[in-house]
């Protein structure tokens, strides 16, 4: 039988999907997921959906399955065709919200009971919401609301649900995951890391009115050797660079293992693969126009806006360099009206330059969540400069990089370009590179997230988003273009996560 999973604060189901990929030899699955809470009605639609595919055998998903992706069915036909998976998959993802009033401490505490059984072997894993421990969103709320009322935050206090499962269920083995902004977050002038530590060792300790009895952990990381036994631990130890990890992305989040103190596995390192590429990943996805927003919008119409920019006097500015005025003229005389704007299912093969298996699923047939946002012209015309940049100069151009008329008329870039704070705000994701973070902000803008090639000239995709988070093909998510993009910058890459749950297997033997 599969070792259980309860999946708190889940998402969209980013660490959920990796524990449930890895494989036995025979080809059953390693771990199952029993239960996973999320309380955003629309992840919770990506996390049912998913944990439907999972009710059946790896590689024996329905051709149903794939007709739902395709649009060829609805979702409610799926599941009446298929009631006994649907209502596991109902019972598994659990909408509800840890430590609201609709949802009891005690209500929990029956789930997940429920979910385990007579389980002595599990394993909880999740990540509290971390808008308050990142450094974005600390100096924001800062910055509006002043220090007093960032302290008050309730979301300091989300890893506590967390806590308050540990000492009363004791795991054998937990999974914790959050921002790296977390070890430099403090709260009343003691740092937050610390805190949270010194409960995770010991839970019954830090919730006595909880605790069934005492529980220890030792919190061990994923990179290095040392292991944590109470003493001093270098707390930049838990911080994992997925680049290093095979994923095309450089995400740096916090990774906590706690092994109850009564096992005495000594876990394995994750394996430093790859570097791969933004290119490696989203390379072979069918190639796409933006929109044109506030106009008319079509191939056309969008292949004549782009190539007014022939016409534009700062394209013969001094202050641009002779390859980047080059390559814009040769970029311009390529645009043609060929392209589309892809949808929410585009027929068609794909095979990426890196984990091609882990990626492709040959019964998909194509790929689902590929369409692109319209912008504005003035955007088209800067992104096309910053990906033509970036090609000639290997990076992401600055604020002060671009030609004054083509710089946006907001209040504060006279001050980014003073103090070069935030003065990289349109970037593009090198082809060359493992992209930079993907983060929830992408379902604001696109501005942050440009596709390398000018010839589309536009943000990334949904899809494109999820390649460089390493979430499968077949992973369809739910919801507006806008809910799924911040579906996506919240998780935890899959791909990462299934390499936590070989360590995890080989502690719980």
């Amino acid at each position: 039988m599969p070792i259980p999973i309860v999946d708190i604060f889940a998402g969209p189901g980013g660490l959920g999907e990796g524990f449930s990929s890895l494989l036995k030899l025979n080809g059953g699955r390693t771990f199952g997921i029993k239960l996973s809470v999320e309380k955003d009605p629309l992840a919770h639609q990506t996390l049912e959906l998913r944990a439907f595919f999972r009710q059946f055998p790896p590689n024996e998903a329905p051709t149903d399955y794939y007709d739902y992706l395709a649009g060829r069915i609805s979702r409610e036909k799926l599941f009446a065709k298929y009631p006994e998976e649907a209502t596991h998959a109902t019972n598994e993802a659990w909408l509800a919200e840890l430590g609201s009033t609709f949802t009891p401490d005690t209500t929990i505490d029956e789930r997940i009971e429920a979910a385990l059984g007579d389980a002595e072997k599990w394993v909880l894993i999740g990540g509290p919401p971390c808008q308050a421990y990142s450094l974005v969103g600390r100096s924001r709320v800062i910055g509006k609301m002043g220090q007093e009322h960032y302290e008050a935050d309730p979301r300091h206090q989300l890893y506590r649900h967390y806590l308050r499962i540990l000492a009363r269920h004791k795991p054998p083995v937990f999974v914790m995951e959050n921002v790296k902004g977390l070890l430099s977050a403090k709260l009343q002038k003691v740092g937050t890391f610390d805190r949270i530590l010194a409960d995770l060792r010991n839970p019954a300790k830090a919730m006595p009115e909880v605790a069934a009895g005492d529980v220890e952990y030792r919190l061990v990381s994923l990179t290095t050797s040392q292991v944590d036994l109470g003493g001093e631990v270098d707390p930049k130890d838990f911080v994992v660079r997925t680049e290093d990890h095979g994923v095309p992305q450089a995400r740096h989040r916090i990774i906590i293992v706690g092994i109850r103190t009564d096992l005495g596995t000594k876990p394995a390192l994750l394996r430093r693969t790859g570097p791969f590429t933004v290119k490696d990943a989203i390379g072979d996805l069918p190639p796409l126009r933006s929109g044109l927003s506030k106009e008319n919008d079509s191939p056309l119409d969008w292949c004549i806006a782009i190539k007014n920019l022939a016409e534009a006097g700062w394209l013969r500015q001094s202050q641009i360099s002779i390859p980047v005025r080059n390559g814009v003229v040769h970029a311009l005389s390529k645009i043609a009206p060929t392209l589309g704007r892809g949808g929410d299912f585009m027929v068609g093969p794909t095979t990426p330059n890196c984990h091609a298996d882990w990626f492709c699923d040959p019964l998909l047939e194509g790929v689902c969540n590929h369409q692109t946002r319209g912008h504005i012209r003035k955007d088209l015309y800067r992104y096309l400069f910053a990906a033509v940049f970036a090609q000639k100069e290997g990076r992401s151009p600055l604020l002060e990089d671009f030609p004054k008329t083509l710089l946006p008329k907001h209040g504060n870039v006279a001050d980014a370009l003073e103090e070069t704070k935030f003065n990289d705000r349109f970037r593009v994701q090198v082809a060359s590179r493992p992209s930079t973070t993907v983060v929830s902000h992408i379902s604001k803008d696109g501005h942050y997230f440009i596709h390398y090639d000018p010839l589309q000239c536009r943000s990334l995709t949904v899809r494109e988003a999820a390649r460089l988070q390493t979430f499968p093909d077949n992973y369809r998510f739910e919801g507006s273009r806008t809910e799924q993009y911040k579906q996506v910058g919240n998780a935890v890459p899959p791909l990462l996560a299934r390499q936590i749950a070989e360590i995890v297997a080989g502690i719980l033997g």
